[in-house]
């Protein structure tokens, strides 16, 4: 490959890029530790209530205990595979009627008013009718997380479709293209942005559904440990599985970036 050389002003930019990166990183980790010494020093010193708010010893205590015991992985096994099953379902279904409503046109200005009135249900309402209809069971964890994440997934990856101008699909069809042609050459690549959009904000809404229908309903699982805990007044084990939580979906959000920046490179 042959190289290409860098003027220094340029080299400079890249250096500062590098360097701000850098500066954000540290400051991300230098808050998150910040707010773990203020929380246990607040414990410590009784600002708070300790048996109310927990504190990070008494959450790495109690997650070293359910590690002790063999709990630890059934729990976080049950949640992740509830939640990343629940992920690609509403996210496949969600892109493939986005499709459809795409390649539809009248049948997407039918359902356009169902399409928002089902964005703004609260699906957790829906939570006691799939535990009948579906059974008290996983299958009906795993539903919620996907009627979740679905219609918002149908939404945002619709509207990328649409963002596609007129004049480039006219452009298409001047040149003898077929409708599937179009999509494939232009309306997708271009809605792949919103697609990835979709993707982040699915992640987030998984969790939430899945947490949702734990609470509902579940023998295993983090959201069964934080109805446990609240119900027996053992709120460290319940600061501690919100901690495996917010790390998990963090682990999953970051997974996506990085599927994003692959993408787009």
């Amino acid at each position: 490959m042959k190289y290409i050389p860098v003027s220094k002003a340029h080299a400079a930019y890249l250096k500062r890029l590098r360097r701000d990166a850098r500066t954000v990183r540290l400051s991300q980790i230098g808050v998150l530790l910040g707010v773990l010494l203020l929380w246990e020093i607040g414990a410590d010193l009784k600002w708070f209530d300790p048996f109310i708010l927990s504190s990070p010893s008494r959450v790495l205590a109690t997650v070293i205990r359910l590690y002790s015991d063999g709990s630890l992985w059934l729990h976080i096994g049950t949640t992740l595979f509830e939640t990343v099953l629940g992920f690609v379902l509403g996210t496949l279904l969600g892109a493939l009627f986005a499709v459809l409503l795409w390649w539809m046109p009248r049948l997407n200005r039918i359902l356009d008013p169902y399409l928002v009135v089902l964005n703004a249900l609260p699906k957790i309402a829906l939570g006691p009718v799939l535990i009948v209809w579906i059974g008290a069971g996983m299958a009906s964890i795993v539903v919620m997380g996907v009627l979740v994440s679905l219609i918002v997934t149908t939404v945002t990856v619709l509207n990328g479709f649409l963002a596609t101008t007129d004049e480039k699909q006219l452009l298409m069809r001047t040149l003898g293209a077929t409708k599937l042609q179009i999509f494939t050459k232009v309306v997708f690549p271009a809605g792949i942005p919103d697609l990835i959009s979709a993707l982040k904000i699915s992640v987030g809404m998984s969790w939430v559904g899945v947490i949702v229908g734990e609470y509902l309903v579940s023998k295993a699982g983090l959201g069964y440990l934080i109805v446990y805990g609240g119900q027996v007044f053992k709120l460290d084990l319940v600061m501690a599985s919100v901690a495996i939580l917010c790390v998990l979906a963090a682990l999953m959000y970051y997974a996506v970036a990085f599927l994003e920046k692959k993408v787009r490179r």
